[in-house]
């Protein structure tokens, strides 16, 4: 398996599709989509990545405290990693409708699942919003290797008519509360995604720096993927070097070089990522969780947790438990 997918497994990522459009030129729309929003669909989730699927026409989006102005068209996927409230629509001055407060309720005659509409009768431009829950923690690196706001097309991939078509038959379905529409959209929503990543790998530059450019490099990728595959294993910078055959000086300074820090540094960042998730989203005691995490003592590990998140673990988890 190749090391995006190791990684990915653990970033743990869930998708679901929430809504279908259709609007007509001239139109604008302003939109966050908002943990809250999620309700307990994903509750064990901290963070949305919102997405619009462009499935027919054009349009243009920014975010909406300013910024390059993106256009789009058919087959590209629109992406807002932090969950920023953006304009989107044929003409961004136009005055917004603010997507919130649109009625959802109401099917189109033919069963084709259109739930917001609207325009002045124009060119029509047809997408699909959905999202991707995580836990922010442990999917920060890969948070913060992407911009604010992202165009990536994915239209001219092999299969991807294939992905439209499924997509229309899981709204449809979805939408006549058919069983197994719910997760077909999931998984179409993380597909989107996961493709998504891969084009916009491809995409950087040959010298490019950041995780996703040391998820892409060969050796880099491989460590990364162990860390990720089993991150309470006793790592030492030599094992990881001889699994992914390189000298050790030759995998520090690399793994340095892309990522930004040094292999060991990685792994003490990512195992306090999954200590934060294990806070949340169990009641295990806090010395167990420090154990898990490979620390000796909870003194040790309340002073490495409290450095990397601002607050030690029993606070962290208190205020985590009250946002939930």
């Amino acid at each position: 398996m190749d090391a995006l997918s190791d990684v990915l497994k653990t970033v743990r990522l869930e998708g679901a599709l929430y809504v279908s459009a259709e609007f007509t030129a001239p139109w604008c729309i302003n939109s966050r989509y908002g943990r809250m929003r999620a309700g307990q669909r994903l509750a064990g989730a901290d963070h949305v990545i919102p997405f619009h699927h462009v499935i027919d026409g054009q349009c243009s989006i920014r975010l909406e405290e300013g910024g390059d102005v993106i256009d789009a068209v058919a087959g590209d996927l629109l992406l807002m990693p932090r969950d920023d409230r953006h304009l989107m629509g044929s003409d961004l001055s136009h005055p917004p409708l603010i997507a919130d407060s649109f009625d959802v309720s109401t099917p189109r005659p033919d069963d084709t699942l259109i739930e917001l509409g609207g325009g002045g009768g124009g060119e029509a431009t047809s997408f699909v919003c959905g999202f991707l829950a995580c836990n922010k923690s442990v999917s920060r690196p890969l948070l913060d290797a992407l911009p604010r706001l992202l165009r990536i097309p994915i239209g001219d991939g092999k299969g991807f008519a294939m992905v439209q078509e499924l997509l229309r038959v899981g709204m449809r379905e979805s939408r006549r509360a058919s069983a197994g529409a719910q997760p077909l959209l999931a998984k179409l929503a993380e597909l989107l995604f996961v493709e998504a990543l891969r084009r916009y790998i491809e995409s950087l530059p040959p010298d490019g720096k950041g995780w996703l450019a040391g998820v892409r490099d060969t050796q880099v990728g491989r460590a990364l993927a162990l860390i990720h595959g089993d991150p309470g294993r006793n790592w030492t910078v030599d094992e990881l070097a001889r699994l992914a055959a390189m000298s050790r000086s030759a995998l520090a300074e690399r793994f340095t070089a892309l990522v930004g820090e040094s292999p060991m540094q990685y792994i003490t960042r990512w195992r306090l990522a999954l200590a934060a998730q294990m806070l949340r989203s169990s009641r295990d005691p806090i010395v167990r969780i420090a154990e898990q995490a490979g620390y000796e003592s909870e003194a040790a590990f309340t002073r490495a947790f409290k450095r990397e998140f601002g607050a030690p673990p029993a606070g962290w988890r208190r205020a985590a438990v009250a946002a939930a």
